[in-house]
């Protein structure tokens, strides 16, 4: 009878807890969305999301001087890009890829 009794108090106290959990929560995304919080924190993670590459860190990554020829890029480019694809690291891959991206782009804008 007792373990009875506990057992409806835990099941009971866990509903409440549920549904105090619940309300708090909601509450957070009603006050957040009134501050701006909400907002500010969806534009940060954008705005960390698209930083773009400088030129230096482009020419770090794949390992070329400043004053490297287009067909040096390429070269190590592909070397980079077919090491990593085999050894299956794609966080480095893209990283190359995006370097070479932005390389490419520098490339075009000076003529």
């Amino acid at each position: 009878m007792a373990a009875r009794i506990l057992a409806q108090l835990l099941v009971v106290g866990s509903g409440v807890l549920i549904r105090a959990v619940g309300q708090a929560y909601r509450q957070a995304i009603v006050n957040a969305s009134k501050t701006g919080a909400a907002q500010e924190a969806m534009q940060n993670t954008i705005r960390r999301a698209s930083q773009a590459l400088t030129e230096q860190e482009a020419r770090q990554i794949l390992g070329v001087p400043e004053k490297a020829a287009w067909e040096e890029i390429l070269r190590k480019y592909d070397v980079l890009f077919e090491r990593n694809a085999k050894q299956g690291s794609f966080y480095l891959q893209s990283k190359v890829h995006r370097a070479k991206e932005h390389l490419e782009e520098v490339y075009r804008n000076k003529g």
